[in-house]
Order: C-alpha cells, then structure tokens, then sequence
C-alpha cells in the first residue's frame, strides 16, 4: 500500500494542487518557501499518530492567504492509497472507513482532513439569496476558529482539486451563492474515532537537520534514547536487577568516602554558623547522581564517535556538523527500521532537505540506500544533487504562481523514451532547471557565459536575482529538455536561445577557392539549412505552448554580438588573444570596420583559436554598462522573467542612473530630478509609460530604453 496522490486545498500555501506519489522513493523539489515543510506536514496530519491532536486544533494562519477572507472556507487535506494488500485486517479497515463500497476486496482507497465551518455555519449560509453580500459580510463577521471543525472521512468521490467541485459543495463567495445543502455524500463518510488509520501504518518523520546537538540533548527528540526506549520493552527485567544493585552500592561507596563525608560535615558547620540553628536545613547530604532505575540509566547513556584514525571518540557536539547530521540521520532511520519491523500495514518514511552540511558524495549515496521493498520514502529537497539522482518519474516540483504555490509533475504524459532522455539530460549541473523560477536554454558555452554576463551589465541584477537559469544543452536538442515547460507538466516559462547560423560572407562557389575556403563554404551552407530547419521545428514545437518560446540569433551568438555594437568589447580583448603588433592592428581593424563579414570572421577567428568558452571568459571581463544585448536575447530574457515589478524596475533604473553619474557630470542635475520621478513610480503616482518617457529624457541614447520598452 502506498500514497499516490495528495490534494491540498486552501492549506498554507498552496490554494489548490495535487502531487502525485509513486511506490518506492520520491523526491519533492522547490526552492525556499515553496512549501515543501507544509506538505510533509499535511501528510503527518493524516497519518502521524503524534500528530492527531495537531490536526484538530487548524488555525486561522493554517488558510491559503490568496483567499484574503478566510472565514466560510474550508481546509482539505485529500490522500489517496492503491494497492492495498488483500490481508484481511487491511481490508477491513479501509472498508469500513475510507475506502469506496466494492463487492470484492479493494486496492484503492481515500482517507481526507475536511476543516469546515460547523453546521449552524453552513445552513446560515445555504439560506442566503444569491447576490445577498450584505447577509454575507454579517455571517462571515460573526464567524471565529471555534466556529470551524474537523472531520476525517474516507470513501469520497468528490475531486476536491476542482474548483468547480470546491464551489458546488463549499460555495462561490464571489457571487453569494451557496447550495441548500450542507452534506454531501461525495465528500465521504465520516471515518468512526474507533478506526484510526494511524494506529495501523507506520511514519518516521526525520525534520531538517538544523540544530542535532540541540535534538541529542533533548530527552523527548534524542534519536538514541528513542531507540534505547523502543527496545529496553523487551529486556527481562529480572535482568536489570543485578545491574541496579550495583548502582546502587556504587553509590553508597562513592557516598561513604571519607573525604565526601568531611566535606559534608564542614558545610552543615558553616551553613549553621552563617544562618543559625533555626533557618538551616533539617539535613543535608553528598550523593552520587547515578540513577538507580532503568529508564534513568538510558537517559545518561551517552554516544561516542570518532571521526579521525587517531582512536580517539569525542561526544556529538565534538563532531563536525556533517559528522553530527549523518549520526542523527543514521539513527533515525534505525527507528524506522524498528518500527517496520511491528508489521504495520504500510510503512512510510518523511525526509526533510536531508542535505544540511552533508558532502555531495554522502547525499547521493543516501539516495541511492534509501530504498527499501516494503516502504514508500518521501524527500523534500532543494539540492541539485539529490535532484540529479532523482527518478524523474517520482518527481513533484513545487513553483510559486503570485500569492500561492503549486505542484509540477514533469513526467506526466511523457512516453518512456522521453523520460530516459530527460533522465540523462539531469545531471547536478542541468538539474537546477527543476529550481528555477524560469529557464534560458541556450546551445553552447559562449551563451552561458556571457548571457548572465551582459545581463548584470546592463541590468545591474543578476540572473540568479532574476530567478533564471541559464541552461547549457551543449546541443542544439532543445525538444529533450524543453518538452518538459507544458501545461500538463512544469508551468514555468522556458526560452530557447540558438542560431540560424545565416551566412555573413559570399558562399557562391568560385573556381578560384582553394580547398579551405571551397570547405568554409560548403560548412556554411551546410549550417544556414540546417539553422532554418531547426527553426521549422522549433516553432511548430512550440505552437500553442504558452510556456516555451524559441529566440532566434540571425548569424551565430558571437557574430550577432559583435554586431550589435559591442565591437569596442571585442577590441579590447583583442591583446589577451594575439600578440604580433600586425595582428592586432589588423583584428581591431576587422572589428571595427563596420563590415558584418569582416566583424564576424574576425570573431570567429578569435573564439576558434582560443576555444569559445575560454573567449567568452575573456570578452566578460570587457564589457562594460555600454553593452549592448542582441535583440533576440533581450527578447529571450524578458519572455523568461514575464512581467518585472515596480521594484525590480526601479532597482534597474537606479543602476544606469549610477553608471551615468560616475561618467557624465553634467548629467548629474537631470538624474536627480529623474530619481524623483523613479520614486513616484515606486509609489504608484505615475505609470510605466510616463516613467519611459522621463527615462528618455535623463537617460539620452541609454542601452536600457529597448529593455523598458519590453517590460510589463
């Protein structure tokens, strides 16, 4: 038996989205904030017995805020199981609570949280008039949490992801419109307080590892004395017998030393003197703290480990803090393994963000040994190398969509051949494209050099502050990757950034071409089709999906670079890439002839000898505020961001501003009243056009004129 789906709705963070689990392990993927501590903590509501107090006791903090009034709406928490064991007890359980009435055993079954106004609620509600607002706002006004309850029902049929369901049976409070019923059967039967699904599964549920010293000094979260506990149950007591006795002697020895005695002796003296006869105490001893009992005697055990040849074994605050962590993590997972072994139902594991301070090779071995035949493991995580070693297949991404998050599936109607692809395409570098906010995906190094380059120039933000990932292929087999940004799938925008490779020189054959130029020809020809069919099949790729949008480069990256402007760039690496006085008079003639065959060729030549990547190392350290990004890369990147808010502009603004006021002085009088109209912006007083309109004016012939002219 295992977990295969989860639907929240209206908890947290999450306004309504399903996950999809599979057997075996699973990886939850998102960035910080994206929610992954609250679906961990959803699944424990449901099935933790620790937690069952937790999931009566819903707070008003517990509602999505995109709601903005939470009061009348409900919390769902949906699970749904499948392949239940045909055992008899299981059987029994699910039938008589949460599973759907069958003739024959089941293997699929639904178990819900519902955190829903009381019934007096809901029937002042069923009795409004459509468009009744006033009655509405009276009823809501009135409404506080001890007006909410919890139910746990099971056999539901209803989908509660659907907002059209979610408004059938709650409501529509938009329009005032509520249903003269206050039960519906497709939302379950209540599952009876005698049945309790998590009395008969098992859950460890290991937290991020933060603070593991703190956890070893707590009695109630040390993994050691939890595990000492689990099994000093089975231990014949007759057997702790001798053991206390000897305690307890040595005890009384260490208490009857002659000098503790002293001591003792000299502090009832002093104690008398200072207080006299009738404020002192009635008696006073010196005596061993050694327990005498055996859950005492746990509680003093200690672990020791060491992490170096020399022998030496320290306690766990001497650890370093991956030591720490692994230790924790090792005997949590022994916990589970104990409990495993009490023949539950279905055994489930959580794991949250197990990466803290642990070495890469550590995470991906605990992947990769983390898997057991009678468990289903579930791991939040934002690392890439955990990620890198994830099944794509048991994946849920997690993304923000303005006020509320929602869960991806990437694999979700792929054909298997699609998912080995995708599988082999994430590895730990390419795999941060499952983190990202959105995607650039370009075709070689040159671009993801100098794509984050050029933007911080120009911008003054860095992709990374943008929430984009440039994404080397280091192909041009975009489709592979890019098949996953879909709304069935990831719905994160991806931009696809490659060339056309049109000719920039006379490719017309000249019986007067030696065999190097007859072959640059032919190689040219041979790029420009094939640039102009991978267009055809990008573009049809990508028709009707909102979430992928090709950008095309008329030549090649570099050609297109330098004949954007930036040829003054390229010349001032020209010296780092030759070194006969000749040469580099002809090169920065070549590049600033102004010619795009001369220009290109040039480059080309350039990046050729030194190899692309090393070249576009060279080329960032030259540019400059002045760059100039190609207009399908400035397209590119504002279709990946999507619209930029006020302060992002503004942020923007305020870099060209600053790049301006150290290199023009005269300028520095209209910057200041400029800076005044950027602060208006910011407060909303005036609107982007008019903002456009002062940046003209201030900014004369600015680089960023084309990016506002794009931003929404």
């Amino acid at each position: 038996m295992h977990i295969s789906k989860l639907t929240l709705v209206n908890y947290r963070n999450f306004k309504s989205t399903n996950l999809a689990f599979q057997r075996g392990v699973n990886t939850i993927i998102g960035e910080n904030g994206a929610g992954k501590s609250n679906i961990l903590r959803a699944i424990r509501l449901l099935l933790d017995d620790n937690m069952v107090r937790a999931a009566y006791r819903l707070e008003e903090s517990d509602f999505n805020r995109a709601l903005g009034q939470w009061k009348g709406h409900w919390i769902i928490i949906s699970m749904e199981f499948e392949n239940l064991s045909p055992d008899e007890a299981v059987q029994a359980l699910f039938l008589h609570g949460t599973a759907g009435i069958h003739a024959g055993p089941i293997s699929k079954a639904t178990y819900n949280l519902i955190f829903r106004p009381k019934k007096e609620i809901r029937l002042k509600l069923a009795a409004l008039e459509d468009f009744d607002n006033a009655g509405l706002k009276a009823i809501r006004d009135g409404i506080t949490i001890d007006d909410y309850e919890t139910i746990f029902t099971g056999r539901s049929s209803a989908d509660f992801g659907d907002p059209a369901t979610y408004q059938r049976i709650v409501g529509n409070f938009d329009v005032c419109s509520f249903s003269g019923e206050t039960d519906f059967p497709e939302i379950g039967a209540k599952v009876p307080g005698f049945l309790s699904v998590t009395k008969e599964v098992s859950l460890t549920f290991i937290q991020a590892l933060r603070d593991v010293v703190a956890e070893f000094h707590n009695n109630r979260t040390n993994p050691l004395l939890t595990l000492l506990r689990s099994k000093s149950g089975e231990i014949d007591a007759a057997a702790l017998v001798p053991i206390v006795d000897k305690v307890r002697d040595l005890n009384g020895a260490i208490e009857g030393l002659e000098d503790v005695q002293s001591v003792r002796k000299h502090i009832r003296e002093t104690i008398k003197e200072t207080a006299g006869e009738t404020y002192s105490p009635t008696s006073l001893s010196i005596r061993s703290d050694l327990p005498e009992d055996a859950e005492q005697l746990f509680q003093s055990l200690r672990l020791f480990v060491g992490e170096s040849e020399d022998g030496y074994e320290g306690t766990i605050n001497e650890l370093s803090l991956g030591g720490a962590n692994l230790i924790y993590l090792t005997l949590k997972l022994l916990e589970f393994k104990y409990q495993r072994e009490k023949m539950a139902i279905a055994n489930f594991l959580l794991i949250e963000e197990p990466e803290a301070h642990i070495h890469t090779h550590i995470q991906k071995t605990l992947f990769d040994r983390i898997a057991y035949e009678d468990a289903q493991v579930i791991y939040t995580t934002h690392s890439t190398h955990i990620s890198e070693v994830s099944n794509v297949s048991n994946v849920n991404i997690l993304g923000r969509r303005g006020s509320f998050c929602e869960a991806y599936q990437p694999a979700t109607g792929l054909d298997p051949a699609q998912v080995t692809s995708i599988q082999r395409y994430l590895d730990a570098v390419r795999s941060n494209l499952l983190f990202a906010k959105s995607v650039i995906l370009v075709e070689g190094d040159a671009e993801e050099i100098l794509i984050p380059a050029l933007v911080k120039k120009v911008l003054g933000l860095s992709v990374d502050e943008l929430g984009l990932s440039v994404i080397n292929i280091r192909s041009t087999g975009f489709k592979n990757v890019a098949v996953l940004f879909h709304d069935t799938r990831i719905r994160k925008r991806c931009a696809i950034v490659t060339d056309l490779d049109t000719a920039f020189f006379n490719t017309t054959p000249n019986p007067a071409d030696d065999d190097a130029r007859v072959a640059r020809k032919r190689k040219a020809i041979g790029s420009q089709t094939a640039g102009a069919q991978r267009k055809v099949d990008l573009d049809a790729f990508s028709a009707g999906n909102a979430w992928v949008q090709s950008f095309y480069a008329k030549h090649t990256f570099e050609v297109d670079l330098v004949g954007s402007g930036n040829h003054e760039a390229f010349v001032r690496s020209v010296d780092k890439v030759y070194k006969a006085p000749a040469t580099i008079t002809q090169a920065i003639t070549d590049l600033r002839s102004g010619q795009i065959h001369q220009s290109g060729c040039r480059t080309l030549t350039m990046a050729e000898q030194e190899g692309k990547g090393w070249f576009a190392i060279l080329l960032a350290q030259t540019l400059d505020h002045q760059a100039v990004v190609p207009d399908y890369i400035r397209e590119a990147v504002l279709f990946a961001h999507g619209p930029f808010s006020r302060p992002l502009i503004m942020r923007i603004l305020r870099h060209r501003m600053n790049c301006l006021w150290g290199t023009d002085h005269s300028a520095r009088p209209g910057l200041t009243l400029f800076n005044s109209e950027v602060e208006r912006f910011g407060c909303s007083e005036i609107d982007l056009v008019t903002l456009r309109t002062a940046a003209i004016a201030a900014l004369p012939g600015d680089v960023i004129h084309v990016f506002l002219a794009g931003m929404t």
